[in-house]
Parts: structure tokens; sequence; C-alpha cells
């Protein structure tokens, strides 16, 4: 294809749909993947298609090691080799926002083999694809982003497990970062806050009022076209000497204030 290709994970709805919309609409033709049936995804896949990408769904777990390697099987058939961007997205929070006093280990278990060891495993995978394509073509461009959370760094003792996934993934972008760079592929590390997704629909409530209250510098939720932004600007290369940062979109809530 002419075009270069993304893969997102988790990228059929919330903050991924927003990143593959920015994507789409900057030229790139995308992989969506998700848990549901193709034809559940067809809405969003429209939408995609409506601003002239090619699109192709890849369904799976990157939970798992079949999942993931299904996944890649698709998008590297579509793209007809590497993919020149893959972005981590996908992730659950916990079935039961528990207290840390009584976190259970399955939950520990689904929340850190989505949100982390399906990132770290699926990045290893597409990274050896890319290092071959850069090895037989100097010119091809490659990324990897991965979205994290402010959840990295803010405790939230409630979903204990979810916040040491974040941070873990944190940890995987800096160590993919330090290991690309010499093969000039860059990993970047993008931090939502706060944003109106389906996952946050049970919070609702809670984080009106608190930004009502000043929790945010820029006093309104985040969406999901803002980091799709973000990802699109890290895609385009626009910080090629920037590799390994964390790009923080969340409104200034992580700013020290009194």
């Amino acid at each position: 294809m002419s075009k270069k290709t993304a893969l997102v994970t988790g990228g059929s709805r919330g903050i991924g749909f927003g990143i593959a919309k920015a994507l789409a609409s900057e030229g790139w033709n995308i992989v969506i993947n998700g848990m549901r049936p193709e034809e559940s995804v067809a809405e969003p896949i429209g939408e995609l298609k409506a601003l002239n990408a090619e699109v192709a769904y890849a369904r799976g777990d990157i939970g798992s090691a079949e999942g993931r390697e299904a996944i890649l099987g698709v998008a590297h058939a579509f793209a007809g080799g590497a993919l020149n961007l893959l972005c981590n997205n996908a992730g659950v929070a916990p079935k039961v926002r528990a207290d840390l006093l009584e976190t259970s280990e399955d939950s520990y278990d689904c929340v850190l083999d989505t949100n982390l060891k399906g990132g770290f495993f699926l990045t290893q995978a597409a990274a050896n694809a890319m290092v071959k394509a850069k090895e037989a073509d100097a010119s091809f461009e490659a990324a990897i982003v991965n979205i994290s959370s402010i959840s990295a760094t803010v405790v939230s003792v409630n979903r204990g497990e979810y916040c040491v996934a974040k941070a873990g993934l944190s940890m995987v972008t800096q160590l993919f970062a330090s290991r690309l760079g010499e093969f000039d592929i860059p990993v970047y590390e993008v931090r939502p806050g706060v944003t109106k997704t389906d996952m946050t629909s049970g919070v609702t409530n809670k984080y009106d009022k608190l930004i009502e209250d000043g929790l945010c510098v820029t006093k309104r939720w985040g969406f999901p076209e803002d980091v799709g932004k973000a990802v699109a600007g890290l895609a385009r290369c626009d910080f090629p000497y920037s590799t390994g940062q964390v790009i923080m979109v969340d409104g200034g809530l992580t700013i020290p204030r009194l």
C-alpha cells in the first residue's frame, strides 16, 4: 500500500477510536483491534472508511499469545509487511473497584494480562518486524506509541491493579525506546487524564463535580479526540528527538498546585 499503516489496539471504541479517526484524517490506513465480532464494529469501520482510509479489523485478545499472533497476522498481511505504527491502547478496568486490601488475584491477573503483558509482547513482536524492515530499507519509517494513564503515577487505592499495570507500561516505553534507538524507531507514551468514554461512564457524576471544583486546570473532561491529536503528532514524527518521553493529555490535572 502507498499509505502508511497503523495498528490501534482497542481501536473500535473510546480513546482508541479517537486515535484511529485522527490517524485516518491524516492519511493513514488503519487496522483496529477489538474483542467483538466484526459485524458489531461495522459503524466505526464505516466512519473510518468515510475518511478515505483503508480499514481492516483484527479480532483478538491481546492478553493471550494466540490472540496477539492472530492480530499481527491480520495487521502485517494488510500492511504488506511491517507496521509503520503500533499504538498500544487496549485496556480494561477492574470489573469491581475493590479496596486495595481486598484486591483479588483474578482481577490482578486479568488487568495486567491485558494492560501490561499484552502491550509488552505485542510491542516485542511488532518491533522485531519493524527492525527487519528497517534493515532491509533504511527509509522505512516506524514508531510505537503506548497509551498509559495518569494512573501510572496518580494513586487510586480502589483500583490498584490498574495503577500497577499503567506504571509498568511506562517502563515498557522506556525499555523499548532504549532498545530500538539504534534503529531510529521512536517509542512514546501518552498519558490521558479523566477522559469521557464508556470506561468512565460509571463515575461520571463523581468527576463532573471534581472537575467543576477545579480538579483540572482546563475545566472540562478530556475527550478521545484530545488523545487522538497527540498520537497523530507523534505518528507524523514531529518529535523525532524525543523518544522515550511522556506526553500528558490531562488538562493540567497533574500540575502540582496549592
